[in-house]
């Protein structure tokens, strides 16, 4: 009776464990931000297909170019101040202090120990593929003009280049600090943030 006991309780266990597991998996796999993951697509995508489609949308050049750069603009403040912060818990900027110099400062969500503010997978895989994907399309953009001649385009397609470009070498630079760099300015308000970089305690790169 005592080994049955034993064994009934065991299987509980596994079971419960077994529970607990599939529910976390569900957690990470669970898209928790529909909205920041749409707009982090949405004003990169859009910009491709303008500057594929602009030709029959438009016959004036200079309003493409106006609308191509505005949404490159648009989706570079979003993932700098907001998909990035609320997908994988990253945040940047450039601050110049009172004397004029400037300063990157690199933020890093800490990672919970209950899981309510970590990111999702899926939301990860989001953020990053488009991160990387749409860079390489406005290179490939920028070969193509220069070798049909299109020289109009170089100034636009260049524009997408660094924008896109700029984002991604800043998050993937982040992405790859150890936390334990990153410990001191996780999550703090921007003005504590700020008095810690004039301090001098590391937040300051």
């Amino acid at each position: 009776m005592m080994r049955q006991d034993s064994n009934d309780a065991t299987e509980d266990v596994s079971l419960f464990d077994t529970e607990d597991e599939t529910r976390r998996k569900s957690k990470k796999s669970k898209i928790r931000h529909p909205l920041a993951c749409f707009f982090h697509l949405f004003f990169r995508v859009s910009a491709i297909l303008v500057y594929l489609l602009c030709e029959i949308l438009s016959s004036s050049f200079i309003a493409c170019m106006v609308t191509i750069i505005l949404l490159l603009s648009c989706d570079f403040w979003t993932v700098k101040n907001i998909t990035g912060r609320l997908l994988v818990g990253l945040r940047w900027w450039n601050q110049v202090d009172d004397d004029g110099r400037s300063h990157w400062i690199f933020e890093a969500r800490k990672p919970s120990t209950q899981g309510k503010t970590a990111s999702s997978d899926s939301e990860s895989r989001i953020f990053w593929l488009g991160l990387v994907i749409c860079p390489l399309i406005w290179v490939i953009f920028f070969f193509s003009a220069l070798f049909s001649f299109k020289l109009k385009w170089l100034a636009v397609v260049i524009m997408g280049v660094v924008l896109q470009c700029a984002n991604f070498s800043s998050d993937r630079q982040l992405g790859k600090k150890d936390p334990k760099d990153l410990k001191d300015t996780t999550m703090l308000p921007l003005t504590e943030t700020t008095k810690r970089g004039k301090a001098g305690e590391g937040t300051v790169t």
